[in-house]
């Protein structure tokens, strides 16, 4: 069992009058957090129920107060897993925490769009969102030898719970299979009514292939025989849906600087893996180096915010080529990476350090990732 670092901000935010809210992709540990917290409270006056549950969606999306009020009688806790399920359930909410004194409410979802919809604007001050990606670099707890012995699996296979515990490499290629062809699927359809799974994966493999570069609307547009405005729409879907997540240009204004159009990264390599259906070794792949810089970036956001840090991220490149992987900006100041799998370092672009004289710069590497991503 690996501990999540966001358990006893959870259990701290469990408020009489409050909803706590659990986002993230389906199997990334939502439901298994949300009976571990169950467990450690160890209360009898706690309700659990799912949102796929027809008798208890009826009444939990009726928004008549005396049902709600018969529901959760005689508990203290209301927990809802997949509440997004539920219709009206952000009414419902308001109804439960506004009239029935006493009562806390945990809910999960795996649509950060379609839940946040539903509870946001009834909720507002009585709310807390909180957000569990695939399992950090951190969450391990590894020292640098045992991160050493598993850091080429993670680079292939990702980080999530079920494919961290499977015991060997085939159990792990079918788990993310199962992922790819189920549940993210799944999740993304039900976004805005979606029907197209096809466009959707190609979509994402289009996107899989240029990790490291911006991309150009009008050309997935093309390649995929579609508008530019749908593109942007779904690769907002996929955002929401916690699957990928965008880095903008750096730029202050310099003459040469590029920031048009966004960067995409994935939240796990295995996902952005099994997409374009590699799963090869290390030494058979012509990627590393994509994959190493998605590794970096992801686990360094992860880290960023289950630290609560304020810091904003970017890419950084110029018109003539010169570019940095990785800006974050927090504080003031302003901190430059570039990611380089081999164990050499990279010098600073003249531009950069010419524009940004302050910034401090980094390579990177297998030496010195651990305490880049680790708290």
């Amino acid at each position: 069992m690996i501990p999540r670092f966001t358990k006893e901000e959870l259990i701290n935010d469990l408020k009489p009058n409050h909803v706590t809210a659990l986002f993230g992709a389906r199997r990334t540990g939502k439901t298994f957090l949300m009976n571990q917290i169950k467990n450690e409270i160890n209360s009898e006056k706690i309700l659990l129920v799912q949102g796929d549950d027809l008798d208890a969606a009826d009444i939990l999306g009726s928004q008549r107060g005396s049902i709600l009020a018969n529901f959760v009688k005689g508990y203290d806790y209301l927990f809802i897993d997949e509440a997004q399920k539920i219709p009206n359930i952000g009414s419902s909410l308001k109804l439960i925490v506004d009239t029935i004194p006493g009562i806390s409410v945990f809910i999960t979802g795996s649509s950060a769009l379609e839940l946040t919809e539903k509870i946001g604007e009834p909720l507002t001050g009585r709310s807390n969102y909180f957000y569990l990606f695939p399992i950090a670099q951190s969450e391990l707890k590894q020292d640098f030898l045992e991160a050493k012995k598993t850091l080429h699996e993670k680079l292939i296979y990702g980080l999530y719970p079920q494919v961290l515990n499977s015991e060997t490499l085939t159990e792990k290629n079918n788990v993310l299979v199962s992922i790819k062809n189920g549940y993210l699927l799944k999740d993304i359809l039900m976004l805005d009514n979606q029907k197209d799974a096809v466009f959707i994966l190609n979509l994402l493999r289009q996107i899989a292939f240029q990790i490291g570069n911006d991309i150009s609307y009008s050309e997935l547009a093309s390649t995929l025989n579609a508008s530019s405005k749908t593109i942007q729409r779904y690769l907002i879907l996929l955002e929401k849906a916690f699957i990928i997540f965008p880095l903008m240009g750096f730029s202050r204004n310099l003459r040469k600087e590029y920031s048009k159009t966004p960067r995409y990264y994935f939240w796990d390599n295995g996902i952005r893996n099994i997409l374009i259906n590699n799963l090869n070794a290390i030494n058979l792949r012509d990627d590393i180096g994509k994959l190493w810089e998605n590794f970096c970036i992801s686990e360094r956001l992860k880290k960023i915010h289950y630290t609560r840090q304020i810091a904003a991220h970017y890419f950084w490149r110029t018109y003539d080529q010169q570019e940095i992987d990785l800006i974050e900006e927090k504080q003031g100041e302003i901190f430059a990476f570039e990611f380089k799998w081999s164990k050499k370092f990279a010098k600073i672009p003249a531009a950069f350090a010419t524009g940004y004289p302050k910034a401090q710069f980094a390579t990177i590497n297998q030496e010195n990732y651990l305490d880049f991503v680790s708290i």
